[in-house]
């Protein structure tokens, strides 16, 4: 799990599992987008999509809207896939993206500069792109360096 803002973590579906490490991290919240994982004290909210797969449009607006809504709240969030390098990344980039009112490569660039594992597969990048209106090819991220 790396911390991307004091608000916002990305990890990996054993990182869901690890009740003492969420807590030690005051991790409040979790996007789950693997499994399903419950910890007591900890809201979660689970979308699930094939993974490699595009993400259905009300999914980004669903898991960006749980991730703002307890950053408003002053939690910590993290948004976890399987292996914390596809889904999450995409995720943790659109929430940027708002939150920050970033381009999508700047909100990408800040994910990768502290999760370099980052890097969405190209159906799940081009569906970010589509969802905000923004065409970056994926070349350009494939070249971003940690």
């Amino acid at each position: 799990m790396d911390e991307i803002r004091p608000w916002l973590y990305v990890g990996s579906y054993r990182d869901c599992l690890n009740i003492s490490h969420l807590s030690l991290m005051s991790i409040n919240a979790m996007l789950q987008l693997s499994a399903k994982v419950e910890q007591p004290g900890i809201d979660s909210l689970y979308l699930s999509f094939e993974h490699g797969a595009p993400v259905p449009f009300e999914l980004f607006t669903k898991g960006v809207a749980f991730i703002r809504e307890h950053k408003k709240q002053g939690h910590r969030i993290l948004v976890a896939c399987g292996a914390g390098i596809n889904r999450s990344s995409a995720f943790a980039t659109a929430a940027l993206k708002d939150e920050e009112d970033l381009s999508l490569l700047e909100a990408f660039r800040a994910v990768k500069i502290k999760h370099p594992e980052s890097i969405p597969y190209q159906p799940v990048w081009e569906s970010l792109c589509n969802y905000y209106n923004e065409f970056i090819p994926y070349l350009d991220i494939m070249l971003i360096k940690s």
